[in-house]
């Protein structure tokens, strides 16, 4: 089991950027499967799959004590952009 506290503690240390995260734990409080949102100029410049790997490197150690793990991160500025609407 992993501790939402554990998740954020952990990417806060890793991301000195970081301007907004989200987590859900979506195993009903067991711990075991996590949705993780960070937004963080720490991405700005890398590709999709770089930020992704970035993330995944971080948290390796909690991922490998967990059944399921999505994320989805953004630079600052992406979030910023108008849409568009």
């Amino acid at each position: 089991m992993v501790a939402q506290s554990e998740i954020e503690s952990t990417l806060r240390a890793a991301l000195p950027k970081l301007a907004h995260m989200e987590i859900q734990d979506q195993s009903s409080g067991c711990g075991e499967n996590y949705y993780v949102l960070v937004v963080s100029d720490d991405f700005e410049g890398l590709i999709t799959l770089k930020r992704h790997r970035l993330v995944n490197e971080i948290l390796r150690k909690q991922i490998a004590e967990m059944h399921a793990f999505s994320q989805v991160r953004r630079a600052l500025s992406v979030m910023m952009e108008p849409s568009g609407c």
